[in-house]
């Protein structure tokens, strides 16, 4: 690692301006038992809110579900929210954006959706995931082998079925997903730069999986900071590692407490 968190958080107290883009799941929150489970956390809740008052910052939070989940489990104003890693964003102004077209997406995921669930029918740990802009084939608590061979099939039926669209697939421990190319955070991290530009800022990415590591080389190519929630140490891109999502929220509790949350000022006023 080339930094220590205590290192970080000493960069962004002394920052003018400061970006923060938090994934949700396994970042700022623990994995959800499936995928539909949608119970918001009260702490989490209260976090991101202080810190969405906090002078001079910005926080973004990127998250793989879908837009509607993401604003059931952070219903808090001034932030922008992106769901399907960036296909659907809510605003900080409160204005929701597709950034791809629905009837470019959604026909070829209904061809698609029926093999996939006749796949893993009468199956046991399998699950799958409609997220309206993507689908999602889950099998955490199939067993290893059985998943191993039913995420292999399909993956060649979505190859087979998606070739011609503008599709990505995503893989993933005993995790399989296809969305729209646009499905990419690294690709949603460039278009908020785009799109509130903000110069001088400092950015700093926490994530905890490998469609985090796409945002990771995005943030750095813009001097920004990548960090990764992981228990363990392994290959990244990230700069520093918090081992658990408890840790990342003392982390950035930390930072509140340095930079005083603002009252007075709208959230709106920072985009």
């Amino acid at each position: 690692m080339r930094c220590t968190p205590e290192q970080v958080l000493q960069r962004l107290i002394q920052a003018e301006r400061r970006w923060l883009f938090l994934d949700y799941d396994g970042t700022l929150d623990e994995f959800a038992p499936t995928p539909d489970h949608v119970l918001p956390n009260p702490e989490v809740i209260e976090l991101v809110t202080r810190l969405s008052r906090c002078p001079h910052t910005r926080v973004v939070v990127l998250s793989g579900r879908r837009l509607g989940h993401v604003l059931s489990l952070l219903p808090v104003p001034g932030v922008l929210l992106a769901g399907a890693y960036g296909i659907e964003l809510h605003l900080p102004d409160g204005e929701r954006l597709a950034r791809a077209t629905y009837d470019a997406v959604r026909p070829a995921l209904e061809n698609l959706k029926p093999r996939w669930a006749q796949l893993i029918a009468g199956r046991q740990g399998f699950s799958l995931e409609d997220k309206i802009w993507a689908l999602a084939l889950h099998a955490r608590f199939a067993e290893a082998r059985e998943a191993e061979a039913v995420l292999s099939v399909a993956r060649a039926a979505a190859t087979e079925a998606l070739s011609a669209g503008p599709f990505r697939l995503l893989g993933g421990h005993r995790f399989l997903e296809v969305g729209p190319k646009l499905a990419h955070k690294g690709e949603t991290v460039r278009y908020i730069f785009e799109r509130y530009p903000w110069p001088g800022a400092l950015s700093v990415y926490v994530g905890d999986d490998d469609k985090d590591e796409e945002a990771f080389e995005v943030i750095k190519a813009h001097g920004g900071i990548p960090i990764l929630a992981a228990s363990e140490p392994r290959a990244t891109h990230a700069d520093c590692r918090l081992e658990s999502p408890q840790r990342v929220r003392e982390w950035l509790s930390v930072l509140v407490e340095h930079l005083g949350p603002n009252g007075d000022s709208a959230p709106s006023e920072r985009w």
